[in-house]
């Protein structure tokens, strides 16, 4: 009865999505300097969210060059011909607004979130620093200044943590020989000898209309947005310097299983893990569905089977859980962890994990957990929509990666035609015996292997 009713409830709340649908879907066009534009009504409250996605980001640098597209985006809220050092950000802070701005390897972008009254300023305070940012040799100027906070946030936030200096060990011998491979902050002697003059052809080469998408989520409407994108972003004048083919590339199987351990006295608790070669939404967007169903039901959270067993019956585990990187443009891991209960070792935990992985890989998943972990994944989705931000980075990440509008709208549709077999067989061609993977392991102490 209860599964009756949940069901019948998800299906009523679908349904009003849809009907739904028409008010909040985006509109898009093009400004004639080439400058893609997405706008996503939300009318709830007088707030927008303004956001411009730029197509570059750590798998466009050139040999030697790893974390100039994150060291830039740093240097791109300093100081520009018509704004004062640190006043762009003072300029949205005094106006009641929140900004920010992140890097990935497939693009970066930046944001403002404000009230609607003052989108105009945030377009043109976007537009300035697209075209008239200032750099220069000065040793106190802002590439060399933010080079250096650049250095000491890879102290931080890598160098300091045993478990990010892990990872970017497994994914540096994951994705060996593909772009993807050195961590979007990039190599520390690399960033160290990273010049003005980098920078300058950096920017010259990408930062253009033509290379740009211009998200714009709230209070608005389309003629609003096109209004004020014509007056801001319209004149600036495309430089037709940004390559038209990126340096993605298909992610290579992996030739061999390798052992990556990294020991270190600031843990607590170990972790095991094994990297897996999964699938890219971008590039196999059905594989890609069926494996995050299949991974769900495998360890998307406690009601999962490998939770069940492991840390529930067994108590072998205190934690685990599967999950895959697919929302890149190139093919990410596929990922089964677990933290071992105190007294067990991780040979015991890893025989745990893999009894039951194999357990699924022959037995299969029941229509029942299909269903439900589909209709997760859909109302996740849905429900997606009630965050303004939320959408606006939904879609602009994946446009920049040359995805559609439409296949977001379609997305919760698309997830809920995964079959069983489909899931089976996504997490069966992933995790199949005869597939090479990275195990980590991470542990107290001292020393790597």
């Amino acid at each position: 009865m209860k599964r009756t009713l949940a069901a019948g409830l998800f299906a009523l709340f679908a349904s009003n999505a849809m009907a739904e649908e028409a008010a909040w879907a985006p509109s898009t066009f093009t400004l004639s300097n080439g400058m893609e534009v997405v706008v996503i009504p939300d009318h709830r409250a007088p707030v927008v969210t303004h956001m411009v996605w730029y197509k570059v980001g750590a798998v466009d640098e050139a040999p030697g060059k790893s974390g100039i597209a994150h060291l830039f985006e740093h240097v791109m809220f300093k100081q520009t011909k018509n704004i004062g050092p640190e006043e762009f950000t003072s300029i949205v802070q005094r106006s009641g607004g929140q900004l920010n701005a992140f890097t990935s390897w497939d693009y970066t972008a930046y944001y403002e979130r404000v009230a609607k009254p003052q989108l105009g300023k945030m377009m043109e305070l976007e537009a300035e620093r697209m075209v008239n940012l200032l750099i220069d040799d000065d040793p106190k100027g802002p590439f060399i200044s933010e080079r250096d906070v650049v250095k000491e946030e890879r102290r931080q936030r890598i160098d300091n943590n045993p478990n990010v200096i892990l990872q970017e060990k497994v994914l540096g011998a994951f994705w060996k020989g593909h772009p993807y491979e050195i961590t979007v902050i990039g190599k520390m002697d690399e960033v160290a000898a990273l010049t003005p003059q980098d920078g300058l052809e950096f920017y010259h080469q990408y930062y253009s209309p033509e290379n740009a998408i211009l998200v714009v989520a709230g209070d608005v409407t389309p003629d609003e947005v096109r209004t004020l994108a014509e007056a801001n972003y319209g004149a600036i004048q495309p430089t037709g310097t940004a390559k038209s083919e990126r340096k993605w590339q298909l992610v290579a199987p992996l030739t061999e299983t390798q052992l990556i351990v990294h020991s270190d006295p600031k843990v607590r608790q170990p972790v095991w893990s094994r990297y897996y070669l999964g699938y890219s939404q971008r590039r196999q967007p059905e594989n890609a569905l069926a494996l995050d169903v299949g991974l769900e039901i495998l360890g998307g959270g406690m009601t999962s089977r490998l939770y069940q067993s492991l840390v529930e019956q067994q108590q072998v585990a205190i934690s685990a859980n599967t999950y895959a990187w697919t929302t890149l443009h190139d093919e990410g891991p596929a990922v089964i962890s677990a933290s071992p209960a105190p007294g067990i070792d991780l040979d015991t935990l890893e025989t745990a994990v893999m009894t039951e992985v194999e357990k699924v890989l022959a037995e299969g998943f029941t229509e029942e957990e299909v269903v439900r972990a589909r209709n997760k994944l859909a109302a996740d989705a849905i429900y997606g929509r009630d965050s303004q931000s939320g959408m606006a980075n939904t879609f602009g990440s994946w446009l920049a990666i040359g995805g559609s509008v439409d296949d977001i709208l379609t997305y919760p549709d698309q997830v809920r035609a995964v079959t069983p077999e489909a899931a089976l067989a996504a997490v069966r061609s992933v995790f199949a015996p005869e597939k090479h993977y990275i195990e980590a392991q991470l542990l107290p102490g001292e020393g790597d292997l």
